[in-house]
């Protein structure tokens, strides 16, 4: 076995600083370039114009892409923690209600053209993502919808005055969401359609299209670059695969260096026991979770009972291991098991599974037997084992005798937008975090205009319990509002938990800062990557 397990020495949610490790790369690259491998695919339409415009973006690939040419205020730290100050020298609270917050940008700072980046580009940055309107309603722009105005002292002083108390507003900082962008690159009032993006982080981003389709991004090191960030290599390709059989055939050939998402389950396995010469998988610590979501205003899924009956009948371990083995673990809540706050909700209220127990909910409600359902799913975005894993849920479901499900799959553009219209009664998605806060994976799904376009509303959650859980700087303090939260996820069941995952990247021995490319929310860091020694 040539497994290197890596366990990030921080303990995640916690407010706490982090903690100080060693990277395995020297300072510089030599001129040979790192090529990476994923399996996300861009490409634009009417539907989705803009990939990479922070005011559009908000999946985990464009994201990956923003990370490393947009700079931020804040960063997060390598073994996560709290935000750290990047594009400032320093930002904080400056009163005691969490709703005054202060930065003072890093002298000298400079856009990759040159052009000096000073608060008032800021200030245009995070207005602009928050106050486009665009097709899609689950946008970015939630992450800063907080903001009530932003004041600007001098070149270097920025100000945000909050609408309401909110301690995670550095995490929301460290986002590409509020990556700092020129005006003479992109309009106020308008995204920028196309593949292009611009900005003043570790690298500038060139490129290769076919037809509507991102083939690969070729990232050149910025040396007008002024950040906390140190890369260490001069250049670094992303190559889009179609395939992991496709990225995986690249890795072993010595056409790329290293593989990251989406890895299939087989692949893991395979890597893990035989790896090849030269090769490493690497294991770390991930934050990404599946869940099935559901239109509660849909005939079929109205009644709570049909949704608690489904909490009832999945049994998560069969799932989780059938599918994805040693890659995910079953998941009793939508807030993973090692962020603060998390309790076992769902296993608490349905303990294990029971074709009886559900029986008796839906008779009580009066609900006739089989319920006819058609669970859907996206065939392209979250990796090759997503269609096992449906074939999976509906043998479940249709086993207990009370459900007659089938199961459908689309390509994610259709899907999304199929989703965002309310066309699907049930579905599959997945989250990968923005920042590694319980907030983050409760907020996106039950906020009045939530990342889902979900119908569902409880006002003791959205008036109370949110608010109240975003005024406490200590989390474990917060954990009491989360926990409550939590409980009344499992009783309305708006949202179904079913698995959290670990992540994985395969990288060949003489690339070195592999165990640093990947943090917990599953973003890529590719300036840790540099070129070694082969063993």
């Amino acid at each position: 076995m040539n497994r290197k397990t890596l366990v990030l020495p921080a303990v995640i949610g916690l407010l706490a600083p982090a903690l100080a490790a060693c990277g395995g790369a020297g300072d510089g690259g030599g001129d040979d370039a790192i090529a990476v491998g994923t399996t996300d695919r861009f490409a634009t339409s009417p539907e989705v114009p803009a990939p990479f415009d922070p005011a559009y973006a908000y999946d985990a690939g464009s994201w990956n892409i923003l990370r490393q040419t947009v700079q931020t205020l804040m960063a997060m730290p390598r073994g996560d923690g709290e935000p750290e100050p990047e594009a400032a020298e320093r930002c904080g609270f400056t009163d005691t209600g969490n709703e005054r917050y202060e930065c003072t940008l890093r002298k000298g700072l400079k856009f990759a053209d040159g052009k000096p980046l000073t608060a008032t580009d800021v200030k245009f940055s995070i207005e602009r993502v928050r106050d486009i309107k665009v097709k899609d309603p689950s946008g970015s722009d939630g992450l800063v919808a907080n903001v009530d105005a932003i004041e600007t002292q001098g070149d270097r002083g920025v100000v945000f005055h909050l609408k309401s108390p909110d301690a995670t507003f550095p995490y929301k900082l460290a986002t590409p969401t509020a990556g700092i962008v020129s005006s003479d690159h992109y309009e106020k009032n308008k995204l920028r359609d196309g593949f292009d993006v611009d900005g003043s982080g570790p690298y500038t981003a060139k490129q290769e299209v076919k037809g509507n389709q991102l083939i690969k991004t070729v990232f050149s090191k910025n040396p007008d670059y002024k950040g906390a960030l140190k890369p260490k290599s001069d250049e670094i390709e992303l190559r889009n695969y179609d395939s992991t059989d496709a990225m995986g055939k690249a890795l072993k050939s010595g056409d790329i260096d290293m593989m990251t998402r989406t890895m299939s389950p087989e692949q893991i396995k395979q890597l893990d026991e035989d790896p090849g010469k030269n090769i490493e998988l690497v294991e770390m610590p991930g934050l990404e979770i599946r869940y099935l979501g559901f239109n509660t205003d849909a005939t079929t899924v109205k009644s709570k009972a049909v949704r608690q009956a489904m909490a009832q009948v999945i049994d998560r371990g069969a799932l989780a291991t059938g599918v994805y083995g040693d890659a995910a673990e079953p998941l009793y809540s939508l807030v993973p098991t090692t962020v603060t706050g998390h309790t076992n909700s769902f296993f608490n209220k349905y303990g294990d599974p029971s074709a009886a127990k559900a029986r008796n909910l839906l008779q009580k409600a009066d609900i006739s037997t089989p319920v006819k359902l058609t669970l859907h799913y996206t065939t392209d975005h979250y990796g090759p084992a997503t269609k096992k894993e449906f074939e999976l849920l509906k043998k479940q479901l249709n086993a207990s005798g009370l459900f007659d499900v089938s199961i459908k799959g689309e390509v994610w553009n259709t899907f999304r937008a199929a989703e965002q219209k309310g066309a699907y009664d049930v579905y599959g998605m997945g989250w990968f975090p923005d920042f590694p806060d319980a907030d983050n994976f409760l907020a996106p799904f039950l906020d009045k205009d939530n990342f889902l376009g979900s119908p569902y509303v409880n006002r003791t959650i959205n008036e109370e319990l949110i608010p109240h859980s975003r005024r406490e700087a200590d989390r474990l303090t917060a954990s009491k509002s989360i926990q409550r939260i939590q409980d009344i996820v499992a009783e309305d069941v708006p949202v179904l938990p079913l698995w959290q995952g670990r992540q994985y990247i395969a990288a060949r021995d003489d690339i070195t800062g592999v165990e640093w490319a990947l943090n917990s929310s599953s973003n890529l860091q590719l300036w840790e990557l540099g070129r070694g020694v082969s063993g």
